[in-house]
């Protein structure tokens, strides 16, 4: 029996949008250059590997973030309990939309 799926991707994208703040390229590395941003690549280890790394960005795949940002967690990173401002990055802006 196939799934009902009641909110699609393109409806969590589009909620997400309307939430966020929306940062070009440059726009982020300029703010990164200030000590109270933090720039967190949520993109696949292989894709990083592939493309590169963005120099002085926190690596976090998307998948373990919730569990990264919680202090709560046992797997909790002090990054982000830090006083900072994240900004998510991802290869085409949906990831990191539905991160922030």
């Amino acid at each position: 029996m196939p799934q009902t799926i009641t909110r699609g991707i393109k409806a969590l994208i589009d909620e997400a949008n309307a939430e966020i703040e929306t940062l070009s390229a440059k726009e982020a590395i300029e703010i990164s250059k200030n000590g109270d941003v933090v720039i967190v690549d949520i993109r696949d280890p292989r894709e990083i590997e592939r493309d590169g790394r963005i120099p002085g960005a926190f690596a976090c795949t998307r998948g373990m973030l919730e569990f990264w940002i919680d202090p709560q967690s046992p797997y909790a990173k002090p990054i982000f309990q830090e006083d900072k401002k994240f900004v998510f990055h991802c290869a085409g802006g949906l990831r990191s939309a539905l991160a922030a």
